[in-house]
């Protein structure tokens, strides 16, 4: 026996991977497929499965998909069934079958129907082992019943009425501090909150803020429980929403990840890029209609960047104070005008602020008290009108019933730009005579 087959070195490696599944993981990723397959045999199951979930989502699909059914049938029973379901929803349907015919059919049933849910819905983040009891049933015998379960699955207690209807949820600290005697029923508080298995992450993360939970209940059109989305997962939910908003907010797909495939990303950048080209476009037709102003006054093209970079930042910093308080449930259409006359009047104070240290710029760089004037007014208008678009192009999206992130930062960037433009230009047009 070979030094590195040496019983003494393998303890030693899966010590490893049960200590450090995430470590191990971040290495195993950069391996042959076969070889981190050989590893992960010799591996406990638990253990091994802690790294599988750890993988990021393309190698740990490719990972199954080479995968004898020995191997998967010892990996996706002990696996988070919400991570097991994502990693076989990205794999070919032949693929799918063939590794859930490897599993137990209770199992490989529960695996079909949340991958069944709509992309993103409640029921592709609920885990569906659950301890689930009657109202009737008193906190000794609940006890007694939870000690036989595996601990990751003891948070808090679901109670179901005699047709599988959600009744209310007890924590576990109400359970502890109860007499022996009370049933569950009388421990469980009258608000019952719960998300329908179908309903879009937006709605979890809006449960998860307002309600303060460490897990939510999940049912189906008819009230019963069908899973639960545990802390863990809401975490991850509300994380995902923010990162997917930050980048459809420039044009990227939501489902495009760091080590995407170059094609898939291709794909879902693409169409947005050539949207913004026709924008550049138009942005420079308007720039191309005061030809003439330009080529007669040539400081104009020095100080175009200058107001045109204003407005977009501007523009900017309403986008992001809008797009959180949607995200939040803090605002809604309703709140328009006033949202509208708030942005319109900071971007005209912040504008006024703004003009006055670019004016004196301008003067010691040009001594033109016209041209000064000129890049002034358009500084206040053009600041003015992108505090209005950055409020107003999430809230158009969302009256549209469209997600308010979506390229909204392309549809800002054509209207400050246009904007800018016009103004500063077009003021200088009208006020030739002074310049």
């Amino acid at each position: 026996m070979t030094v590195s087959e040496s019983p003494g070195r393998q303890r030693l490696a899966q010590e490893y991977l049960r200590a450090h599944p995430a470590e191990a993981a971040a290495l195993l990723e950069n391996q042959p497929v076969d070889e981190v397959l050989g590893v992960l045999r010799t591996a406990a199951a638990p253990v091994a499965a802690a790294v599988v979930e750890r993988l990021t989502p393309d190698v740990a699909a490719r990972l199954l998909a080479a995968a004898d059914q020995e191997t998967v049938s010892r990996l996706l029973p002990v696996m988070d069934p919400t991570r097991a379901a994502a990693l076989l929803a990205s794999l070919d349907t032949e693929t799918q079958n063939e590794l859930l015919a490897a599993l137990d059919q209770r199992l490989a049933s529960d695996l079909r129907t949340q991958m069944s849910y709509p992309t993103d819905s409640a029921g592709q983040f609920m885990d569906v082992r659950i301890a689930v009891f009657r109202p009737e049933t008193t906190v000794s015998d609940a006890i007694a019943r939870l000690r036989t379960l595996p601990r990751e699955l003891v948070l808090n207690v679901y109670l179901v009425d005699s047709e599988s209807r959600f009744a209310g949820t007890v924590a576990l600290q109400q359970l502890l501090l109860a007499t022996p005697d009370e049933q569950l029923g009388g421990l469980a508080p009258g608000a019952r909150v719960s998300v329908l298995a179908v309903a879009p992450r937006e709605e979890v993360v809006e449960a998860l803020t307002h309600h303060r939970l460490t897990s939510l209940p999940v049912v189906d059109f008819e009230g019963k429980l069908l899973g639960v989305i545990r802390y863990a997962a809401l975490v991850e939910v509300t994380e995902e929403e923010a990162s997917a908003d930050m980048q459809t907010l420039v044009g990227a797909g939501k489902e495009e990840r760091a080590l995407s495939p170059l094609v898939f990303a291709v794909r879902k950048r693409l169409p947005w890029l050539q949207i913004n080209l026709v924008t550049a476009f138009l942005a420079a037709a308007v720039v191309g209609l005061f030809e003439g102003t330009i080529a007669q006054f040539t400081a104009l093209a020095v100080l175009l960047p200058v107001v045109a970079g204003q407005s977009g930042n501007t523009g900017a910093q309403a986008l992001a104070v809008t797009l959180r308080g949607l995200a939040l449930r803090e605002i809604h259409l309703r709140h328009w005008p006033r949202i509208a006359l708030k942005e319109v009047s900071t971007g005209t104070l912040n504008g006024c602020a703004v003009a006055l240290v670019t004016v004196i710029g301008v003067f010691v760089w040009s001594q033109s008290w016209g041209l000064c004037l000129v890049i002034g007014l358009a500084m206040v208008v053009s600041m003015m009108i992108a505090g209005l678009a950055g409020a107003g192009v999430p809230m158009v999206l969302t009256a549209l019933r469209q997600d308010p992130a979506q390229s909204s930062s392309i549809f800002l960037t054509t209207i400050t730009d246009i904007m800018g433009f016009l103004s500063f230009l077009g003021l200088a047009t009208l006020l030739s005579g002074l310049l």
